[in-house]
This record gives C-alpha cells, structure tokens and sequence, in this order.
C-alpha cells in the first residue's frame, strides 16, 4: 500500500535523510511517493498515510503550511497530527512549555508590528549577547546573534523583520560553544540517539557529530518531560536542549514538526522510523 512523504518543491539545503530513509523503505517493501505539501495537482485522498519530512519552505508560507495539514488531515492520516503542526510551526510553544513548567532557554516572543528595541529587550533581562529570530522559522532563516560589537545591526535586523512577521529574542547560551547542543531523537515514543550540533546562524552550515551522542540521565528526564507535555501520538519527535545559565539543561527547540532525525547517526532510529510507519499503515 502506497504512502506519502511530504518535501517542498525546491529543498533548500541537502536533506541527510533522505537517502537512508528511501534504501530502508524499499528493504521494507513499503512503496511510497515523494511530493511537494505546496503542489495544487495533489490528491491526498488517494493515500492512508501522509508523513511530514522535509517542507523546508514553509516558514515563507506559515499560514498556507499549517491550513494544508488542517486540509489534508480531513482525507489522511498525518504524521505528525494537524494540530501539532498548527502548536509547533510558532516558537510561542516555547511559552506554552514554560508555563507547564519545562525550562526553557529565556525567550521573549514580539509580536508583529511591536516597537520595542532589542536594548529595551536586553536591558530588562540583564543579557549581554542574544539570539534575534524570527518566531516562524527553520534551519538559520534571518537568524543572528548579537552582541557589543553588532548591537546596532541587530536593532535593524529586529525592526525591520517586525515590519513583516512575529520574532524572538532569546539569551544567548555560552554552553552551546562548548558542549554543544544536545539533539534528542524520539521515534514512535521511544528517545532512540542523540547528536552534538552546533548552533548555527544566518548564512552558516549545520555542524553535527558524525556519530551518536551518550544522553545523560538529566537529559534524558528533561526530554521526557517535554513529550509528556504533548498528548498526542507522535511519529517523531526532536528535543533540542543545552546547559542553562545553572548549568541544567533547558530546551532550546521541541522540533515536532519537519526535523532531521539523524538517521545516519542511528540504525535503530531508521528501523524504528519505518515499523512506526508499517504499524500505521496497518
């Protein structure tokens, strides 16, 4: 039985998984077609299962993406469900994780259209250096990180990007430099690997550890913690976290809706993948 996996029409940068995802999908016998979430001559009607992967372009078309899911989830079963696409596609979920008690790196969410500075941000939270992103957003789209020596190119960054779309500020990490980000896969809920990635802004490649990270029991709790948080079944799921300003570790990003999953890094992660999608297909 065919399935569906969904991409973009023109991907921005190599997907990594890609290739050892397609060679474990024909081992499986599972047939499947490759299309854009954006192309009108779609019908998703025709396929019992639709897996999000690689719609890298959507953070252009927010509202268009997430009213697709809303669309297709109506004819197929999605992976992930609609409504996490809809809570995850905006980082405020950051906000909603706070609230419910998970750390999180120290974010404030400016709605579009806001007048207040980047010095005005800063100044009310102590912070010497931040990270100014857009609140919609993937891999290192209009992301940068200022301090001292390009405060006032940030102050432009921000208001001009608030002209158009919502935008975070968050604290920047120093942890990130040294340890690294910590890139948690969960597939079919189970936390399978991690990576080391290094942040990553404007205009840089991604950097991650050629193999699997060990995970560490506060890791590992945090991570679990964040799921429980999402009651939903979920394909997969990635919890990128760092050491905070105590040292503990504090999510950076819960990536539910179209993250790399390391498969390279991760035999059973790739194995788990394809059972979670063969189980779906019934």
């Amino acid at each position: 039985m065919d399935f569906t996996l969904v991409t973009c029409a023109e991907l921005p940068e190599p997907d990594p998984d890609a290739a050892p995802l397609a060679a474990a999908l024909d081992a499986a016998d599972l047939p499947y077609r490759l299309v854009a979430w954006s192309d009108p001559d779609v019908d998703w009607s025709v396929t019992p299962l639709t897996v999000i992967r690689s719609p890298w372009d959507y953070p252009l078309h927010c509202d268009a993406f997430v009213a697709w899911a809303r669309r297709t989830s109506q004819c197929t079963r999605l992976c992930n469900p609609a409504e996490i696409v809809g809570w995850n596609a905006h980082k405020r979920y950051l906000l909603d994780l706070e609230r419910q008690g998970i750390p999180v790196t120290p974010t404030v969410v400016l709605p579009q259209g806001d007048a207040t500075t980047l010095a005005e941000v800063a100044t009310g939270r102590s912070w010497s250096t931040v990270v100014v992103k857009p609140a919609v957003s993937c891999g290192s789209f209009k992301t940068i990180c200022v301090d001292a020596a390009n405060w006032d190119e940030g102050e432009r960054h921000l208001a001009a990007l608030l002209c158009e779309r919502d935008m975070m500020v968050q604290q920047f990490l120093p942890s990130v430099e040294g340890y690294g980000e910590r890139a948690l896969v969960c597939i079919d809920g189970e936390i399978t690997h991690a990576v080391r990635k290094t942040m990553r802004f404007e205009g840089q490649d991604e950097s991650v550890s050629d193999e699997a990270m060990a995970i560490t029991p506060a890791e590992r709790a945090l991570a679990e913690r964040t799921l429980r948080c999402v009651s939903t079944d979920l394909l997969y799921a990635r919890v990128d976290m760092a050491p905070g300003p105590d040292g503990e570790p504090v999510i950076m990003e819960l990536e539910l809706v179209e993250p790399s999953l390391f498969f390279e890094q991760s035999a059973e992660a790739l194995a788990r993948f394809v059972a979670g999608i063969k189980a779906r297909l019934g």
